[in-house]
C-alpha cells in the first residue's frame, strides 16, 4: 500500500512552442514528483505527419528533446518522473534520443513508450466503412495525413507500474498525463469516478501551462512578472482535492479569478466534461484561495465514460494563400478595401485565362480597424491598417499568381501602401480537421518498456449518452429589478477558447451577489446577438454555481477552426473580452458599489 499523503505534479508546457524555461525553473524550484508536457494539438499532428513523411525519423515534438536532455541529471538526482505526450507520431525515435542522451551521462533512466493511438494505416478500413463526421457527417476524406485517437491513463499507469522513469506517449487527452500517476500513487481504480474526475480537473486546470497563474488573465494589468512567469504545480490529496501554486519568486499569480477562468476553459457542457476514463461533472466543484498564490480546489464529481474514443483526423484540402500589406494614411479601411477587390477581381480573371478555375474560397480583413468585432463595430477612421487577403485554390499555381500579384498593390493601386508584413506569402497546403467516434474495444494499446512489449487491458465498458442541453431558465431571476448598468468586466472575469469550429466563453462573477444579475442578462439570445458576424449555429449556456460561473458554448463560430478558418481570430481568443465590454443590468445595490 502506498503512503504518500500527497503527490505534487507540475507542468512545462502548454503547447509545442512554449516557453523553454519552464521545465528549468520547475525541476529546480518546484520540488516536484512528477513533470508533465504537453504538446500536442491537431494542427501539431498535420505538421508532425509532414515532418516524418519528409524524414523517417522524425515526428515528434523536438522542443521536448531540447527542454528535457539538459535537465536528465537533476531529474533522475531528485527522483522526479516525467510524462509527456511528446512522442507524437514517433515516440520510438523520440526514446532513443533521450536514451542515447542518458547513457553518455552515464544515468540509468528506464524510458517506455506507448502505441495504438495512431491509426493512419486504417485509413483504408474507415474510407470502406463510409466513417462520417461527428458534427457534419461528412465522410472521411482519403487525403488524411494523420488520424489518432484520444486516448486515456491507462497506458501511463501501466508504465509506472513497470517502473518507467520517462513515459513518452502519441495522442492522449491532456489531463490524462496527470490523472494517471495520481492512479498509481493512490491505487485509484478505474471505477472510483469522482476520484477520477478530481484527477482529470487537476490536469485540466495545469494542462495549459501560465494560463491558471495569471497568463490570459481577465485582470492582465494586475499581474507582474510577465518575463519570468511561475508555471504550475498541483499538490493532490488521496480523497482528489488540490492545491494549485506555483515556484516562489517566480512572476504571475495564482487566485480565485486564475483558476476559475481555467476550470471553464474549453470544457463545453460542465457538467459532462467527456474524457476516455471518466465523465466529469464540474458544476458543483468550489475554488477558494488558501494563501499567497494557493488555491485549493474541491467537489468533482465523475460518472462511467463513454464506449469510444475520439478520433482526430487531418487531411490536406488543396491549398492556402495569406498576404498582408500594410496601408497608411487617411481612409486607409476604404484603400484596403478597394485593393483587396481589385487583387481578387485580378487574379480571378488570370486563373480563368489560364484555366486553372476559380478559388475556392477568398476573403479579406482590414486589421486595425476593429474588424473582430464585425462590420457593425468597425472603426472606419484609422490611418493605419493591415490588409490581409487569403484564398484557397486545389492547385497551387493558382495561388502562386495570387501571392505574385499583389506586389502591384505597392506601386499601381491606391496611395500609401508602404509594404509587405513579412515578405511576399508562402502557399501552404490547406490543413482541415476532421473528428469522429471509435468504439474502445477497436483499439489495442502496448507498452514497450526495456525490451519488453506489453499489451495494455482498457475497461471499454461505459456507456454514458452525452446530451447537448443549456440550463433551463431559473424564474426566481424574472423579479430581480435591475434599472441600472455597470461593464461585465467590473463584474466578472471571463476567458474563451476553442474546440474546433466551436467557440467557448466561460465567464465567472467577482462575488456571489453579482451572479444573478450576470445570470439573469446573458441569455443565449444575447450571445447569438453579440456574435452573429461569426456565428453559424446555436448557442449553449451551462450554470456553474460552485464558482458562480456560467459557460457558454457557441457552435460553428470560428470560420472553420484551426489552419481552416479565414478568421482574424480562428481559436475565439478575443470572444471573452468582446463579451467584457457588454453593460449589465444591475440593482441599484450593486450600482452603488462602483460610484466611488
Amino acid at each position: 500500500m502506498r503512503k504518500k499523503e500527497r503527490v505534487r505534479i507540475g507542468c512545462a508546457s502548454g503547447f509545442w512552442g512554449d516557453t523553454s524555461t519552464a521545465a528549468n525553473q520547475l525541476v529546480k524550484k518546484g520540488n516536484l514528483d512528477y513533470l508533465v508536457f504537453d504538446f500536442l494539438a491537431e494542427v501539431t499532428m498535420s505538421i508532425l505527419a509532414s515532418a516524418k513523411n519528409k524524414n523517417s525519423n522524425m515526428g515528434y515534438a523536438t522542443d521536448f528533446i531540447d527542454q528535457i536532455n539538459p535537465l536528465l541529471k537533476d531529474i533522475k538526482e531528485k527522483n522526479i518522473k516525467v510524462l509527456s505526450n511528446a512522442g507524437g507520431l514517433n515516440p520510438d525515435s523520440c526514446k532513443t534520443i533521450i536514451e542515447t542522451e542518458s547513457k553518455k551521462l552515464g544515468l540509468d533512466l528506464k524510458i517506455a513508450i506507448l502505441r495504438g493511438d495512431n491509426l493512419q494505416s486504417r485509413l483504408p478500413i474507415f474510407l470502406k466503412e463510409g466513417i462520417t463526421e461527428m458534427d457534419s457527417n461528412d465522410s472521411i476524406p482519403d487525403s488524411c495525413i494523420s488520424i489518432n485517437a484520444y486516448l486515456g491513463a491507462a497506458g501511463i499507469v501501466r508504465a509506472l507500474e513497470e517502473g518507467a522513469d520517462i513515459v513518452i506517449t502519441g495522442r492522449c487527452v491532456d489531463s490524462a498525463l496527470v490523472l494517471a500517476p495520481l492512479m498509481f500513487e493512490f491505487d485509484w481504480g478505474e471505477s472510483d469516478y469522482n476520484l477520477l474526475s478530481s484527477g482529470s480537473l487537476a490536469g485540466h486546470i495545469i494542462e495549459c501551462g501560465a494560463q491558471c497563474t495569471g497568463g490570459n488573465f481577465t485582470d492582465w494589468e494586475k499581474v507582474e512578472g510577465f518575463d519570468n512567469m511561475g508555471f504550475p504545480y498541483v499538490d493532490v490529496f488521496p480523497n482528489g482535492d488540490f492545491i494549485v501554486s506555483k515556484p516562489k519568486n517566480t512572476g504571475g499569480m495564482v487566485t480565485f479569478g486564475t483558476v476559475a477562468e481555467q476550470l471553464l476553459y474549453e470544457i463545453g457542457n460542465p457538467a459532462e466534461y467527456i474524457l476516455p476514463d471518466v465523465v466529469c461533472d464540474f458544476t458543483n466543484v468550489t475554488v477558494e484561495n488558501i494563501g499567497l498564490d494557493q488555491v485549493i480546489v474541491k467537489g468533482a464529481k465523475g460518472f462511467p465514460p463513454t464506449k469510444t474514443y475520439k478520433i482526430s483526423a487531418t487531411y490536406i484540402d488543396g491549398y492556402r494563400v495569406a498576404g498582408t500589406l500594410v496601408i497608411g494614411g487617411e481612409n486607409s479601411k476604404r484603400k484596403g478595401e478597394i485593393i483587396a477587390e481589385a487583387i481578387l477581381k485580378k487574379c480571378s480573371r488570370l486563373l480563368k485565362k489560364n484555366g486553372l478555375g476559380p478559388f475556392t474560397n477568398t476573403s479579406y480583413d482590414c486589421i486595425g480597424t476593429d474588424s473582430i468585432y464585425g462590420s457593425k463595430g468597425s472603426y472606419i477612421h484609422s490611418k493605419e491598417v493591415v490588409l490581409r487577403v487569403l484564398a484557397t485554390h486545389k492547385n497551387k499555381e493558382a495561388l502562386a499568381i495570387l501571392s505574385k500579384e499583389m506586389a502591384q498593390a505597392t506601386t499601381g493601386m491606391a496611395a500609401g501602401v508602404i509594404n509587405y508584413l513579412g515578405g511576399r506569402p508562402r502557399v501552404s497546403k490547406s490543413i482541415q480537421l476532421f473528428s469522429f467516434l471509435l468504439k474502445k474495444n477497436q483499439i489495442s494499446i502496448e507498452l514497450d518498456i526495456a525490451g519488453n512489449k506489453i499489451p495494455v487491458n482498457v475497461n471499454t465498458e461505459g456507456g454514458y449518452a452525452p446530451t447537448l442541453l443549456s440550463s433551463p431558465i431559473l424564474e426566481d431571476y424574472r423579479d430581480i429589478k435591475t434599472n441600472y448598468h455597470i461593464t461585465l468586466k467590473n463584474l466578472a472575469y471571463a476567458r474563451s477558447g476553442d474546440k474546433g469550429d466551436h467557440a467557448n466563453i466561460g465567464v465567472i462573477a467577482r462575488k456571489a451577489h453579482y451572479y444573478p444579475c450576470i445570470d439573469k442578462a446573458l441569455t443565449t439570445d444575447i450571445i447569438s446577438k453579440l456574435f452573429s458576424h461569426v456565428l453559424n449555429g446555436p448557442v449553449f449556456k451551462w450554470r456553474v454555481p460552485g464558482i458562480n460561473g456560467i459557460n457558454f458554448l457557441l457552435k460553428n463560430s470560428l470560420g472553420g477552426g484551426g489552419m481552416a478558418s479565414f478568421n482574424i481570430d480562428p481559436q475565439g481568443k478575443s470572444y471573452a473580452q468582446q463579451l467584457l465590454e457588454y453593460t449589465v443590468p444591475v440593482s441599484k445595490k450593486i450600482y452603488d458599489e462602483f460610484k466611488n
